[in-house]
């Protein structure tokens, strides 16, 4: 058992589109299951991110310029989650699918931020 505090997650407006939309499509395949295992693992994720933040990936921070974005892929699915760590918290930008053309899919969340 991990003796961390674990930092306070909070999800963009993209992030949260972005796990709707995921959960919808496997909806429309008929595929409840594999939404909720979808949000099982996703929370899971999250918790790990809270508690070890710098375990991420650093991979797509050199590409956009933002040195402290990193990424960590929801287990058995294939989706990173996109976030960054500040002082007092974990900021979740994005969730999106390892095929995606991501850094322009990240780009969106620079703009916006």
């Amino acid at each position: 058992m991990s003796s961390r505090q674990p930092k306070p997650a909070y999800r963009r407006a993209h992030a949260d589109t972005d796990i709707e939309n995921i959960i919808a499509y496997y909806l429309e395949q008929d595929a409840a299951n594999a939404a909720l295992k979808f949000i099982d693992e996703l929370e899971a994720a999250i918790r790990h991110i809270q508690l070890y933040p710098e375990s991420g990936s650093p991979r797509y921070a050199h590409t956009l310029d933002l040195p402290e974005l990193r990424c960590w892929p929801c287990k058995h699915f294939p989706y990173f989650i996109f976030y960054r760590e500040k002082s007092d918290c974990i900021d979740i930008w994005r969730v999106l699918h390892q095929h995606r053309d991501i850094p322009a899919w990240l780009a969106l969340e620079t703009r916006d931020e």
